[in-house]
């Protein structure tokens, strides 16, 4: 046995152990059989499996969600966009900067902001054009996904303009459509939304897939019904 190895100190019980917090028993854990069979894709250097699309400040704080996926039906405000980093402790975030009304420099400057604000890639939606994709890649040094709702898209344009992930989101089509991309960009890292159930979720990933969103679909609303229907039942047993 050498030196180095005589150093290394023996560990009798291998197994991983689990210490947990009463405070911070009701985070919001992502589908474990996104953990087990997605591939992951890396961005500097971390590994993102796990995404959770919400702007629910309570939710995103609490949550053991890889990345949150910032983006919403309005404007892009910044102001959205620092309440979100404010909780993003655990998370990293991918910041949406327009693509539809909001595009040009508008939404670069939009992109300036994230990367300034501790946003780790810029998302623009499907309606985006390439002017606008060449616009954030010149002014931005973050990783740009775009949105991709059909397969109408000439997504070989966006690449070469600085997409460098695709974000599919087209409904039931979606693992038709990450099917699709795939086999054209066998290299390329791809995010999809999970759907409804494991099932939807293991087939998006076999269809290649290596990031899944989850969308908050009222997990503070659902939580908080929890809670309230145990502390009436604890008060009707009198503890």
């Amino acid at each position: 046995m050498g030196e180095s190895e005589e150093m290394i100190p023996k560990v009798g019980n291998t197994s991983i152990p689990f210490v947990n917090v009463d405070l911070e028993d009701a985070i919001e854990e992502m589908p474990q059989i996104i953990k087990e069979y997605a591939t992951g894709f890396y961005l500097n250097k971390r590994l993102i499996k796990t995404i959770l699309y919400s702007n629910d400040v309570t939710v995103i704080s609490n949550t053991d969600a890889d990345a949150i996926l910032n983006v919403y039906p309005y404007t892009p405000n910044t102001r959205i966009l620092q309440a979100v980093s404010l909780v993003a402790t655990s998370s990293i975030i991918f910041a949406g900067i327009g693509g539809g009304l909001t595009n040009g420099v508008r939404s670069a400057r939009l992109g300036v902001f994230a990367e300034e604000h501790g946003a780790r890639a810029v998302v623009l939606n499907g309606p985006t054009d390439l002017e606008t994709v060449l616009e954030v890649d010149k002014r931005v040094r973050l990783p740009i996904i775009y949105t991709v709702v059909n397969d109408n898209s000439m997504l070989q344009d966006f690449v070469d303009a600085g997409v460098q992930i695709f974000n599919v989101a087209a409904g039931i089509e979606t693992a038709r459509l990450v099917k699709k991309i795939r086999k054209q960009f066998p290299d390329m890292a791809i995010i999809a939304s999970g759907g409804k159930n494991e099932e939807q979720i293991l087939e998006t990933i076999r269809s290649g897939a290596n990031a899944i969103t989850i969308t908050d679909d009222g997990f503070s609303r659902r939580r908080f019904a929890e809670k309230m229907g145990h502390y009436r039942e604890q008060q009707r047993k009198g503890k």
